[in-house]
């Protein structure tokens, strides 16, 4: 049971964003607000979501991408974070579990996820 001005403040940090519809497997482009010094500007971070969890404004996902060398990176985003400008879902991924954590291991072909065909 929560309080139920902490959840009227909830519901205000939730009100103000249009956020689409996501799982793990699916491939995001994420428009990422950096501060360098006084100037801000938007970072592209995009790879395959393997992670959702939480709830509310509490919400977080986890984005992996392949970086140079073939080194892999992953990033937990906060849903309603103020630095999170835009989410752009490329393709949407066919499978059947809802944490990724193997494609950690995973290098190459065997580590590519089927779309969804509609």
């Amino acid at each position: 049971m929560k309080n139920r001005y902490i959840a009227a403040f909830e519901q205000a940090q939730v009100a103000g964003k249009d956020i689409p519809e996501f799982k793990a497997g699916d491939t995001l482009r994420l428009g990422v607000r950096i501060k360098e010094g006084d100037k801000t500007r938007v970072q592209k971070f995009e790879g395959v979501c393997i992670s959702l969890r939480g709830e509310g404004t509490g919400k977080t996902f986890t984005v992996r991408k392949m970086g140079a060398n073939n080194v892999g990176v992953e990033r937990i985003f906060p849903l309603y974070s103020e630095s999170l400008e835009s989410i752009e879902v490329l393709k949407k991924g066919r499978v059947r579990r809802a944490k990724l954590y193997y494609l950690r291991d995973r290098r190459g072909k065997s580590a590519r996820i089927t779309e969804l065909r509609k």
